[in-house]
């Protein structure tokens, strides 16, 4: 089984230049191991970003859009396989059946529904797929200090931290994403 990791992150490229540093570092580093990228389909923002480093290093790249949106985030040309679909959620879930692990880098409300989506999914639906939030410079810090305030409340179990992966840099991204998808192969 070909393993491939999917990356949910935005169409635009945000105001820190690090962004696009850590998107490229992450496209190329998924391509050196050997792995199959998954994402949007995009050729713009850090989705192009992320896309274009693995492509250019070699990688097998899997867009995924829905057809409503090839216009607007400019279908990236040359993917190795692009799946066109239908709606948001058809886009979600052909992501998840296709890739073995997800990492999340900074975007919208396009990206944390995305994030939400599969960590929703590991928690309810027991697929256990590794999920690694990019935190690099702080830029979740803010959605997890509320994140745990859901759990003060009692709205969240106790055990939704072991479901997410909180980083700082793409080289702890890999480390995780070797410990457990190696073993598995």
């Amino acid at each position: 089984m070909t393993i491939n990791i999917g990356v949910f992150c935005g169409s635009r490229m945000g105001r820190a230049p690090l962004w696009e540093k850590v998107a490229t570092q992450l496209g190329v580093e998924i391509a050196q191991a050997g792995w199959g990228l998954v994402y949007g389909g995009g050729a713009i923002g850090l989705m192009g970003c992320v896309a274009s480093a693995a492509m250019q290093a070699g990688g097998q790249v899997t867009g995924v859009i829905p057809s409503f949106l090839k216009k607007a985030e400019i279908v990236y040309a040359g993917l190795t396989d692009l799946i066109t679909v239908d709606s948001l959620s058809e886009r979600k879930d052909v992501m998840i059946a296709k890739s073995s692990a997800f990492v999340v880098l900074p975007g919208g409300i396009g990206t944390l529904d995305e994030l939400y989506e599969v960590w929703t999914g590991n928690q309810l639906l027991g697929y256990q797929k590794p999920i690694i939030l990019l935190n690099a410079d702080g830029f979740y810090d803010g959605l997890i200090a509320f994140t745990k305030h859901l759990q003060e409340q009692n709205f969240l179990y106790e055990d939704c931290f072991e479901q997410i992966h909180l980083v700082h840099d793409v080289a702890e991204v890999m480390t995780i994403l070797k410990r457990f998808l190696i073993k598995d192969h």
